[in-house]
């Protein structure tokens, strides 16, 4: 495989005939829509269709709310070990409070391709925010959590789940060693009945990290809890932050260094971001708010505004400015060298897995890419193999 950073005068024809593939391959590939318009400096992901020689195993998985576009989900699932679900909530009682939309199709669709699909529970208020008095209620109560893991269990097997994935965040330092072993002991009731858990992990890089979003974590009882761990690597640059990359390599770096020294590699998942901002300049703290964007139309407000995307070479990022009704924006977002930069940090560091906020919106060369680096874990037996009756 290669990446082509599209220079001036460049185009579809030209770049394909001095990579010696088909146009239609490029195309397709990099999702370059009609009339087939680049930006000076985007990345473009070629293939020679040959698998790297050091491709090794990857548990590949990832969040989609309910409401995916069938195709969307359709293409994805092709290079997915498991699929999470997002988002379960609960009541103070410890009640299990499903998605809004619909998840049984998604559900169904998982499966039939050999991916297993996962159970997010969240502690989301009415608001949409995360809860940390939702959290403090389960985390001391044992009569709320025995309750709430067992309906967790009758909803894994009443739709059809494969396991469940925690995703607790500003949870109370007061709360961190009770957080844990509520997370131990819903691991040890689901592992009994074949479920696996997982827990999503903020982006620590210390055990002495201050601030509400890291305190009530504690990556080593939580790794010796958990089947498995997502380090949730992004939103260094975030919605109401100042402009810069969501995921910084050199900043991914220092959480996975403390990560490894605390979990075991091999639970380990590096969480990826789907998705990019575009800032309003100048930034205001307290005022200014960043929208989200996916990949393709990062690139296609480049093209639009006919302005050069820039790669910033510490944090592996590109970026780039335009101006709009007189007001200049700067963008921030992933590619195939940024998503690349990562893939290498999980081979660097022996980490068994990629894990992606979010999938609702399609990056093809991201996947493609992924399949010639590693090895997608697929070794899940399909739900009519396990719905198959005992031989007589």
């Amino acid at each position: 495989m290669d990446i082509y950073v599209v220079k001036q005068g460049d185009n579809v024809d030209s770049i394909a005939a001095l990579a010696g593939i088909p146009v239609e391959t490029l195309i397709r590939d990099n999702q370059i829509p009609y009339p087939f318009r680049l930006a000076v400096g985007q990345a473009l992901f070629i293939s020679d269709g040959t698998a790297a020689t050091d491709r090794r195993p990857l548990h590949s998985g990832g969040y989609a709310y309910p409401f995916i576009r069938q195709e969307v989900l359709d293409e994805t699932l092709l290079y997915l070990t498991s699929i999470n679900v997002f988002s379960y909530g609960f009541t103070m009682e410890g009640n299990l409070i499903p998605p809004m939309a619909d998840d049984q199709w998604m559900i169904g669709r998982a499966w039939e391709k050999g991916v297993r699909p996962i159970l997010t529970l969240t502690p989301l208020g009415e608001d949409g925010r995360f809860n940390n008095n939702l959290v403090s209620n389960l985390v001391r109560n044992q009569e709320v959590q025995q309750h709430l893991i067992w309906e967790l269990g009758q909803t894994l097997q009443e739709k059809g789940f494969a396991g469940v994935d925690i995703d607790f965040e500003y949870v109370l330092a007061e709360d961190r060693e009770e957080m844990a072993d509520f997370v131990r002991k819903t691991t040890q009731v689901m592992n009994l009945f074949g479920y696996t858990v997982s827990v999503a992990l903020a982006p620590k890089t210390s055990a002495q990290q201050r601030g509400l979003l890291y305190e009530g974590i504690d990556y080593r009882l939580l790794g010796e809890a958990a089947n498995r761990v997502l380090l949730m690597a992004y939103e260094w640059g975030y919605t109401y932050g100042p402009p810069m990359a969501v995921a910084p390599v050199n900043m991914v770096r220092r959480v996975v260094d403390y990560a490894v020294s605390v979990i075991p590699r091999e639970k380990i998942s590096l969480g990826i971001p789907n998705y990019g901002y575009d800032w309003p300049l100048p930034y205001e703290r307290g005022v200014t708010k960043a929208q989200t964007l996916s990949h393709q139309a990062a690139i296609q407000l480049a093209i639009d505004h006919g302005t050069n995307i820039q790669f910033d070479e510490t944090a592996m990022s590109p970026f780039f400015r335009y101006w709009q009704y007189g007001i200049q924006h700067e963008v921030w977002f992933e590619d195939v060298r940024s998503i690349k930069a990562k893939f290498d940090l999980v081979k660097e560091y022996g980490l068994s897995g990629t894990g992606y906020w979010q999938l609702m919106s399609l990056f093809r060369a991201n996947w493609l890419m992924m399949e010639e680096l590693f090895y997608i874990e697929r070794d899940w037996p399909l739900k009519e193999e396990l719905e198959a009756p005992e031989p007589s």
